[in-house]
């Protein structure tokens, strides 16, 4: 039996949240111009690996990121397969501060939406008939610190620290 009179903890309406709604896959190309059988083809490729991010207020308290994958496989001057994809997720973010804000959704949501990028670039790349291809680990703090330094000497009257 349980206890009606049980009293359940208050919540906190000020304490902040953030909360992943849904995470899906906003786009995805995946081309192989001569399928596994590219000619020549000793070793790896060489994979050129380029990754961003862009947050969107969708609503209030509510925020659209994409981290945004492109990978392009060369052997030597032929391409081997390239890959584009925006990995997506809507999040809940209520009662932060504007600084705390900004490092949720360029660090902490695409470090969450990272694993599933990994898995879906592994799975597309192992569909092109190619053996699987493992995103490495991103830093995404050392990213937003280079944005917000940018930011920062884009401001009239910044000085430049050395």
């Amino acid at each position: 039996m349980t206890d009606q009179n049980a009293q359940t903890p208050a919540v906190d309406p000020n304490a902040p949240v953030v909360t992943p709604q849904v995470v899906y896959l906003k786009d995805c190309s995946f081309e192989s111009p001569n399928g596994p059988f590219v000619g020549g083809l000793e070793g790896q490729p060489a994979v050129n690996l380029n990754i961003s991010t862009r947050a969107t207020a969708l609503a209030q308290d509510l925020h659209e990121v994409v981290v945004q994958v492109h990978l392009e496989a060369k052997a030597g001057d032929k391409v081997v397969w390239l890959l584009e994809l925006q990995q997506a997720g809507a999040f809940l973010v209520k009662n932060l501060v504007a600084t705390d804000v900004a490092q949720v959704l360029s660090i902490m949501a695409p470090n969450y939406l990272l694993s599933y990028a990994r898995s879906a670039v592994s799975e597309l790349v192992t569909k092109g008939g190619f053996p699987p291809f493992l995103l490495p680990l991103v830093t995404f703090e050392a990213l937003h610190a280079r944005a917000a330094q940018q930011a920062a000497a884009q401001q009239p009257g910044a000085t430049s620290v050395n």
